[in-house]
């Protein structure tokens, strides 16, 4: 999701009165502070606070205005230290907890920033921003029913908020809430007539809609704002095929190319323009070039390159604790069972490769065969073929969502070829289904 942390803007002398310091000289390099911040000098700005400071050193505003200085120069870690500061000394402002979850978020660190914007509202709840940012965060983390739910509190605050419509209308795309999607672009559009990304979020809501002549329609707005963002095109191209419109899905896909060489989608939604445009061989070319481009699922196996964190031998380890149950079921006429069962056997005396064929004859017979796919993935993984194992795991998790070891050994095979973030997801949803082993490896590996 395209979404922006809502920061503090310069609030700086009108906000905080400075109290009557011991000194004129302080009070004065206080507005002094101010003045530079307002007109864009936070280098200045940031001398001026720090002068203060020497002179008073328990005076919260000046810590906090520093640190809004700092984080304007991007320096987030060292306006933490001052945001830190200020609010030892003052622990009852909510700005202050606000202001350092907004640079925790710039960081990346959406966890503790959760906290902070949390404290922010339980001391001034009617603050927009504080939910706002919160809902962000939430999303950033990939939980959002939580999101949507600050963002709905931000929006009963302040109703016409850009920033959080448009978050919300992305947060609601994620839930596949596309008519509710959908209304919120709507909304933005009415305010901001030139939004590209709400244009651009709307055609995606139709699309899933089955609008697809307004989701063109759409697309083509968002190109006129913002003709080089390739996206856009193959948005449109695939609107375009819908509509069964095959020669104007192929100049967009082109158009897509064009921009994005690298773009496999194109080159399958082009693909399949030529293809019933009654052009096979181009079909068969853009077809294998939507196959090929960036494709870590194909290739040698043998040749993923470990870059994560858990290394080979860690993975073979965390691997090999995880214990097959099987469990006797009724054989049925295709006899896929008895592959399965034979499998395991094959695979406890280290016949690999029989009990890979096993397997795979398994799911051609009975392809919903959940734990078959599970001990395939599991003999790939051990045979070298991580990719071939993350497929199979996949396959898995999509028959019975509920497999907290499927989880956990695709998180762990995810982490170790250097898929960090999707990882630690898959890591997260096992120990959520039940799978205490996964906090172990959360704890080592995921923070």
């Amino acid at each position: 999701m395209r979404l922006q942390f809502t920061g503090i803007s310069f609030l700086f002398a009108f906000i905080f009165h400075c109290p009557a310091f011991a000194q004129r000289s302080a009070a004065e390099y206080f507005e002094d502070g101010n003045t530079k911040a307002g007109t864009g000098d936070f280098n200045g700005a940031m001398q001026a606070y720090t002068s203060v400071i020497s002179m008073n050193p328990d005076h919260a505003p000046s810590y906090f205005n520093r640190g809004l200085a700092k984080a304007n120069l991007k320096d987030y870690r060292g306006a933490m230290q001052d945001y830190d500061k200020a609010i030892e000394l003052n622990p009852k402002e909510a700005l202050y907890y606000q202001s350092r979850g907004v640079s925790k978020s710039l960081q990346e660190d959406f966890r503790s920033a959760i906290e902070d914007y949390s404290k922010s509202i339980e001391l001034n709840p009617e603050e927009p921003k504080a939910y706002y940012n919160r809902g962000v965060s939430y999303a950033k983390l990939k939980n959002h029913r939580n999101a949507l739910i600050d963002l709905d509190h931000a929006l009963a605050l302040n109703p016409d908020e850009l920033a959080a419509l448009y978050a919300r209308g992305n947060c609601k795309q994620d839930l596949q809430e596309y008519a509710g999607s959908l209304a919120d672009f709507t909304r933005v559009i009415e305010l901001s007539p030139k939004r590209t990304g709400a244009y651009a979020g709307r055609g995606l809501a139709k699309l899933e809609l089955g609008d697809y002549q307004g989701a063109a329609a759409d697309f083509t707005r968002a190109i006129e704002l913002s003709p080089n963002d390739s996206e856009y095109y193959s948005n449109r191209g695939f609107a375009k095929n819908k509509l069964e419109d095959f020669q104007g899905a192929i100049i967009d896909f082109d158009k897509t190319i064009q921009l994005d060489p690298e773009n496999y989608n194109a080159y399958y939604g082009r693909g399949f323009a030529k293809g019933k445009l009654n052009d096979p061989r181009g079909a068969i070319a853009d077809l294998s070039k939507a196959i090929e481009v960036k494709n870590a699922y194909t290739g040698d196996p043998k040749k993923n390159a470990f870059t994560g964190k858990i290394n080979k031998e860690k993975l073979d380890e965390l691997r090999d604790q995880v214990q097959t149950h099987v469990k006797i079921e009724t054989l049925t006429n295709e006899r896929a069972e008895a592959y399965y069962v034979r499998a395991i056997a094959k695979s406890k005396v280290g016949e690999l490769k029989g009990a890979l064929a096993d397997l795979t004859t398994a799911v051609e017979l009975n392809p919903t065969y959940s734990n078959a796919y599970f001990s395939r993935a599991m003999i790939r993984s051990a045979s070298g073929d991580q990719m071939g194992a993350v497929l199979d795991f996949t396959s898995s998790i999509k028959l019975r969502s509920d497999y907290p070891e499927a989880y956990y050994l695709r998180g762990i095979i995810k982490n170790s070829l250097g898929e960090i973030n999707d990882g630690c997801l898959d890591l997260s949803k096992a120990g959520e289904l039940g799978y205490q082993q996964a906090y172990k490896v959360i704890g080592a590996y995921c923070n």
